[in-house]
């Protein structure tokens, strides 16, 4: 099974009800510090350097020129320098050894509280890797079921194909399916901007985390040398990019997660799990979530101890620098209506199968004498999920179906004594019949040594048993599956060829036989009269019969093969 399919299940193994009880006591027994995680810089930023000193008193403006001339600058380069030193006094000020402005170099405590803020993000990293990374549109669909219940609920119910074509039985099949769409945007149409706005939000935290998780923290602290009287140091200007890029993202996220946010995230991160019998998802989700705290309080600290924006104003020089948020949870709509467009027509797909199902069910009912097509003992099926996946599997079933309940009481009846005693005039016509006879006889024994292969005892059975307990790493696990699943959907689909070859030859030797045309690729028996006896009329209306269940046989097969291809 694909990651994808995995989650397309929507958690299956939680209700919407045990999700709203789940987070209610979550909420209950786990708090999250409420306080933001990041706050504004204290003092304004100088928005014109030029003006401002433009509008001081004449005597200072004075003072500044002659220190100009002293220093061979301009008045306003050295104004400049004064606004630069005390914006470097305000950073020591705040916290020491973080920041030598006259040297522009960041210092050893700016790499520790770097280094801490590398490992509280990293947290989020792996969380949002095996969960929202594996699926958004899945992930969005959870986390509306407890933002949106009303909605998700509408949407649940209201876009069911079955359920639609139970309350207007007249709609044709396709529009079913379009009636659903319709339906569906809407639902959309009545979410109101409230609404819209708690999932921005949340999609605004999924982002910033993300981006905030995977910054590249390694490169930045790989440019730190180690300076004999300082210790670990860096050039700010060699890394203003990157410090700008991490402030952005870090003003883009003020406030703290919400919680519904976070237990959607952590049921997700954990949800491969939950197949475990001794799983305890409320405590594994608590447990996450107490690990979510303290990397939230380490963000909240870096904010606090770090000026960032005045350590990038001092090496800049540009003091009218601000951070700018970043863009980034936009698509969340998209994203959510996508997935649920992905489900309906999924849901519809299935719909439709299963008319087709029953439609091919009656045939078969028909066509089998009100007998009916049993699966194979030992592939996989309703009744057997943890079975092999083979391909072609419902094909097979019938075919067995059609050897014991059709060709041996009633075709080979007819078939028999034209192999025995039947005196084809061309003798390829005598071949195909042989061979294709001979196919059919062993349509029965075939297929049943096959299911035995399948079973926990078989060749086949062992090997995926085996591969299903491999050891291994997942993606060795993995392929060893495919394997067992490829090479016995390759043989299945042999058996069903060669049948369909055999149903196909069959029936074109035995229409040439009724035909009687000497001029085409298939022609009579000599001896037809002689094999019916004084039942000579019943035996060419068993050969004309026998050519319509053949046919008949061919267009099933046909249908069950594209049935289960999804087609």
């Amino acid at each position: 099974m694909e990651e994808g399919g995995l989650f397309n299940r929507l958690v299956s193994e939680l209700t919407l009800k045990e999700r709203k009880e789940l987070l209610a006591r979550l909420s209950s027994q786990s708090e999250l510090t409420k306080e933001p995680l990041y706050a504004a810089e204290e003092g304004d930023a100088v928005k014109n350097l030029k003006r401002q000193y433009e509008g001081m008193p004449w005597y200072l403006r004075v003072l500044y020129f002659l220190l100009g001339l002293i220093r061979a600058k301009s008045p306003l380069n050295v104004y400049e320098d004064r606004m630069v030193a005390r914006l470097g006094g305000v950073i020591d000020s705040r916290r020491r050894g973080l920041y030598n402005y006259r040297r522009e170099l960041l210092l050893p405590e700016f790499y520790r509280e770097f280094t801490n803020l590398k490992e509280s993000s990293r947290f989020f990293y792996t969380a949002l890797d095996v969960s929202v990374n594996r699926d958004k549109g899945a992930f969005f669909a959870f986390l509306g079921s407890l933002e949106l219940p009303d909605l998700h609920q509408r949407l649940l119910s209201e876009t069911d194909p079955v359920l639609i074509a139970q309350k207007s039985p007249w709609l044709p099949e396709a529009e079913v399916h379009q009636a659903a769409l319709k339906t569906m945007d809407e639902i959309f149409g009545v979410i109101t901007d409230e609404q819209r706005n708690l999932m921005y939000f949340n999609a605004r935290c999924l982002f910033c985390l993300k981006e905030l998780s995977a910054f590249l923290y390694d490169r930045l602290l790989s440019a730190f040398s180690f300076d004999s009287a300082l210790g670990q140091v860096c050039s700010a200007r060699l890394v203003q990019e990157q410090l700008t890029s991490l402030n952005n993202i870090l003003y883009s996220m003020p406030q703290v997660p919400a919680m519904t946010l976070l237990e959607s995230l952590f049921v997700f991160m954990l949800q491969d799990q939950m197949g475990d019998v001794a799983f305890d998802v409320e405590s594994e989700t608590k447990t996450m979530l107490s690990r979510a705290e303290v990397s939230l309080m380490g963000i909240r600290n870096f904010n606090k101890n770090v000026p960032l924006t005045l350590i990038l104003r001092c090496a800049t020089r540009k003091l009218d620098m601000v951070p700018k948020a970043i863009s980034g949870g936009e698509d969340w709509f998209i994203v959510y209506r996508d997935y649920w467009k992905g489900r309906i027509d999924g849901e519809f797909k299935e719909y439709a199968k299963s008319r087709k199902q029953a439609a091919l069910t009656e045939l078969f009912h028909q066509y089998l004498k009100g007998s009916v097509v049993k699966p194979l003992a030992n592939a996989a099926s309703e009744r057997k999920p943890g079975a092999i996946p083979v391909a072609g599997s419902q094909g097979l079933a019938f075919l067995l179906a059609f050897y014991e309940i059709v060709f041996i009481p009633d075709l080979n009846k007819i078939l028999r004594p034209i192999l025995l005693d039947g005196e084809f005039y061309k003798r390829e016509n005598r071949t195909q019949f042989t061979e294709a006879y001979n196919d059919l006889m062993k349509i029965g024994d075939a297929v049943r040594n096959f299911d035995a292969r399948l079973s926990p005892e078989g060749d086949y059975g062992k090997r995926y048993e085996a591969a299903k307990g491999e050891m291994s790493s997942l993606s060795v696990k993995r392929r060893k599956i495919q394997m067992v699943i490829q090479e016995t959907s390759e043989e299945s689909m042999k058996m069903i060829t060669s049948a369909r070859e055999a149903f196909k030859a069959m029936a074109q030797v035995l229409g040439g036989i009724l035909r009687k045309d000497p001029a085409g690729v298939f022609d009579t028996i000599s001896n037809l009269p002689a094999l019916g006896g004084k039942n000579s009329a019943a035996l060419i209306s068993g050969i004309d019969q026998a050519v319509v269940k053949l046919e008949s046989a061919l267009k099933l097969l046909d249908e069950v093969n594209f049935m289960e291809a999804g087609k």
